[in-house]
């Protein structure tokens, strides 16, 4: 049960603005659990996805304070940033598991206030699979 807590956690952590590797993590539980992939892989995709939905919130509901000194990104990134969004859209989502980036695409898409429901989709549709293919390569190092 702590392994999968643990998965959890971790996963979810990975997402936020903490560096953190789920991916290490994810595999290391599963040389001790080859028998839970699927469900290995449900918690590492339900709870990176939550972390990222954490990302979304702040983008969203941390906007009107921008202009205070410790807030991450200057209006130039900013306005940069959500330039980019506009032009690649919500389907840029789809990359938001990319270890470089990712973190702030979510973010930028709570700025931009894409609808929850449609960012779920799209960011647990990227991230799961990228956790298939991490238990993919994890199970091949098993053999």
């Amino acid at each position: 049960m702590l392994d999968y807590l643990i998965v959890f956690a971790s996963s979810l952590l990975a997402a936020t603005i903490a560096p953190f590797y789920s991916e290490v993590v994810l595999a290391a539980v599963l040389t001790r659990q080859p028998d839970a992939a699927v469900l290995l892989w449900a918690l590492a995709s339900v709870g990176n996805t939550l972390g990222s939905v954490v990302n979304w919130w702040l983008g969203k509901y941390l906007l009107h304070y921008r202009h205070k000194r410790w807030f991450p990104v200057n209006d130039n990134q900013l306005d940069r940033a959500q330039r980019w969004f506009q032009r690649f859209g919500v389907w840029s989502l789809l990359l938001a598991w990319a270890p470089v980036g990712g973190d702030a695409l979510t973010f930028i898409a709570g700025i931009m206030k894409v609808r929850l429901a449609l960012f779920v989709v799209l960011v647990f549709t990227g991230k799961a699979c990228r956790y298939l293919i991490v238990i993919y390569f994890a199970e091949q190092l098993l053999l």
